[in-house]
């Protein structure tokens, strides 16, 4: 289908926050005409009465079980939806974009292992996984689109240098995630709620988090992850202590004495020099000096930076992102913009906000 004006598309799931933010999207993209929102709860209820930043949006919540046929379908839904209702979201849209896990994974095995199972196998090989800066050859032309995971995206973006580099081969990688609240979706239940959210850094998935399966997948390698809720409303950010097996070598440009620091500039600058999403901070001057969400939210920008532990033999990769955005909503408007050959920034060209509070 040929990216002209007037592309139509319909948000499922339109009442969530990641529902919101493609709402949000789509009303200011060039190419995209919003047909249909969907919600069961708010059916015929305007969107601005859920989503009151879309006030001005002329539209109303329409039931899912009444699909207008559109162009994209952009599904918003909790996990285990997109699976049951995927042919007939493909009977209404050419393509299909789903921000949810149920086409993230390759095999009905991973399903099994890391979640309860799949509904769907027979499509599994039909996805492809949306993150451009990983799959934007494989993007054009597609009709599935699987959203990447927050925390899965904000780590692939912070080691996917040092895989493409060869600085994974052999190496133990512990990762850290900081993630903030609107990750628990608007129905989030009472560990997102403020007085208990407020103030707290909290372990929730100290091992086996679901994300790890999709790290594991993209990268090719093996990690020890774990995730913390803190107290941020949007954002995820991974620390990723890299040991690897040659060592690190400080100053030294000599490849045989381990990572020098020379390697990592190379590394990092080769994979996103040419990436319009994603920039490289690494210890410079001011206050942010490496990778921090609070300078990406509201945007589809992801901040990736590094440092050198000589004594310890060890890399540490950091990388901020925006998680209802570059992880979730703006990701998938962005792999849409790839598919349909839409020029890759348009309706994602947002500046972040400084100073701002809970963003």
């Amino acid at each position: 289908m040929a990216a002209t004006g007037g592309t139509t598309a319909t948000v499922v799931g339109g009442s969530g926050f990641a529902g919101g933010e493609l709402l949000r999207l789509l009303a200011g993209h060039p190419g995209f005409e919003v047909a249909q929102a969907t919600s069961r709860e708010y059916t015929n209820k305007t969107v601005g009465s859920v989503h009151p930043n879309l006030r001005d949006l002329d539209l109303r919540f329409t039931p899912p079980t009444d699909l207008e046929s559109v162009d994209v379908l952009f599904a918003a839904a909790p996990h285990g939806v997109a699976m049951d209702h995927l042919d007939e979201w493909q009977a209404a849209a050419d393509t299909v974009v789903d921000l949810s896990a149920d086409f993230r994974l390759e095999t009905e095995a991973q399903y099994s292992e890391w979640y309860d199972g799949h509904s769907a196998p027979e499509h599994l090989d039909d996805a492809v996984y949306a993150l451009p800066e990983l799959s934007r050859g494989d993007l054009p032309g597609a009709n599935l689109i699987a959203g990447g995971g927050c925390n899965a995206t904000a780590t692939i973006l912070g080691l996917l240098p040092l895989q493409e580099a060869g600085l994974l081969d052999d190496a133990h990688v512990v990762v850290d995630v900081k993630v903030g609240s609107s990750e628990g979706g608007a129905g989030g239940g009472p560990a997102s709620s403020h007085p208990e959210r407020s103030g707290v850094v909290r372990p929730y998935a100290p091992t086996s988090h679901r994300h790890e399966a999709e790290i594991e997948q993209e990268l090719g390698l093996s990690v020890s992850f774990t995730a913390h809720a803190v107290d941020m409303v949007r954002g995820a950010s991974a620390t990723c202590h890299v040991f690897p097996a040659n060592g690190v070598s400080g100053g030294s440009e000599d490849s045989s004495s381990g990572v020098s620091t020379g390697d990592l500039w190379s590394a990092y600058r080769g994979t996103y020099e040419h990436e319009p999403f994603v920039d490289v901070v690494a210890g410079g001057s001011g206050v942010y000096r490496y990778p921090e969400p609070k300078a990406v939210a509201g945007t589809n920008g992801a901040e990736v930076g590094f440092e050198l532990d000589e004594d310890n033999d060890r890399i540490v990769a950091f990388s901020a992102i925006d998680n209802m955005m570059k992880g979730s909503a703006g990701q998938a408007v962005h792999a849409a913009n790839v598919a349909l050959g839409f020029e890759e920034a348009a309706g994602l060209d947002q500046l972040g906000l400084h100073p701002v509070g809970s963003p």
